[in-house]
């Protein structure tokens, strides 16, 4: 009897200030709510799991949204760095992907400060690039904008071209009609890039020369009317005849092609093949193609490229070069099906 009253003196004391303790039938309860005059009970220590739990899961949804906006960049990176294997419906990027964000999820949760400090700082080190002109949040975009692009539309690979210039025909003579030092060509030149893609020079500053020479190669071939040589002979007119003329055979296009893209410092190359002679431009490697292929059709030749693929060779060292063939209506347009007996740089 005086235990029972003691714990109604207890309870009563106690039953305004939940979350301390509770005695009943002899036993003291500590951590339990009384609310009420009720002998509803709801243990603390389950009411801070629950607690717990909801932090947990909101945890882990913004661990996830981390995930996917770090996941970003760095597969860029990654897909940048290791070779392209080419698998059908592009599987090698996508299981790349997934395994990028599985990765992040499970390091972001074991080491959540130490994340937390590696995203602030390459939030920094993006800010320093986009205010000192280094690598910033817009070349993020550009890339994976470029990427995504190039999943969808892969540029087409039309061979490996490796051999010289000994097999290549009248090589002097193209030599000495490339008269790219004629300030007639120069003047050509500048001319055509003041006049095409002026804007995107400005905005993607990095292939601002590609760029450039996409603008001779669109002034020259808008206006270039064919004409063949005398029968009697070859004839190799000079680029700075040519800018006057825009026309001639594709030797006269070639020349001309190469002589103004490199007044600009361009780097073109001549192909021969069992009937033709054309130039192609070097663009640089993969990477830059995907960025190449996304402004080719997507900025600088939207109409002549609707439909169609990017054309395109690589050399021995990995180096990327384009189509730029007086029957091509945009940068890496189709190749002519000849065999290719010789290539001319210099």
């Amino acid at each position: 009897m005086a235990l029972e009253v003691l714990e109604n003196r207890i309870n009563k004391f106690y039953k305004k200030k939940p979350g301390c303790i509770l005695v009943k039938n002899g036993r003291v309860y500590p951590g339990l709510f009384y609310q009420n005059n009720s002998e509803s009970f709801l243990h603390t220590k389950e009411k801070k799991s629950m607690s717990n739990g909801g932090r947990s899961s909101f945890l882990d949804i913004i661990i996830g949204f981390l995930c996917i906006i770090l996941a970003l960049p760095i597969f860029i990176l990654v897909h940048q760095q290791i070779p392209n294997p080419d698998w059908p419906y592009h599987t090698d990027r996508i299981l790349l992907m997934i395994s990028i964000i599985l990765l992040l999820f499970l390091v972001i949760r074991l080491f959540r400060v130490l994340i937390l400090v590696g995203i602030l700082a390459a939030c920094g080190w993006l800010i320093y690039g986009s205010l000192n002109g280094g690598y910033s949040f817009n070349d993020v975009y550009y890339d994976y904008r470029a990427m995504i692009y190039g999943m969808k539309d892969d540029p087409n690979f039309a061979g490996l071209i490796t051999n010289g210039g000994s097999s290549f025909p009248y090589r002097r003579e193209f030599v000495t009609a490339m008269d790219e030092k004629s300030p007639a060509v120069r003047q050509f030149a500048v001319s055509a890039i003041n006049e095409h893609f002026k804007a995107e020079q400005q905005e993607f500053e990095e292939y601002r020369s590609i760029i450039q020479s996409f603008a001779i190669f669109k002034k020259i071939n808008s206006h270039w009317n064919y004409v063949d040589d005398p029968q009697s002979r070859e004839y190799f007119a000079n680029a700075s005849e040519s800018v006057k003329l825009m026309a001639g055979d594709c030797d006269d296009h070639s020349i001309l092609m190469a002589a103004a893209i490199e007044s600009v410092g361009g780097k073109p190359r001549l192909i021969h093949t069992t009937g033709h002679i054309y130039p192609e431009l070097l663009i640089g490697n993969k990477n830059d193609l995907e960025q190449l292929n996304y402004l080719i059709k997507q900025k600088l030749f939207v109409e002549e490229s609707n439909g169609q693929s990017i054309n395109y060779h690589q050399d021995g060292k990995g180096n990327i070069w384009l189509n730029l063939d007086y029957t091509a209506k945009y940068p890496g347009g189709p190749f002519m099906k000849e065999e290719i007996l010789g290539v001319m740089t210099w």
